[in-house]
């Protein structure tokens, strides 16, 4: 592997950790708001 492969490499795992938490945070978002919309109904 190339040094140029290695920092593409650890570009994208940063960027998909930072992907993975969004998604993380938005699932607990709907996740809640189901939960307050349930309670209300």
């Amino acid at each position: 592997m190339e040094v140029s492969d290695a920092k593409k490499l650890k570009a994208l795992e940063a960027e998909n950790a930072k992907l993975m938490k969004l998604l993380t945070e938005q699932m607990m978002d709907v996740s809640t708001l189901k939960e307050m919309l349930g309670k209300n109904f």
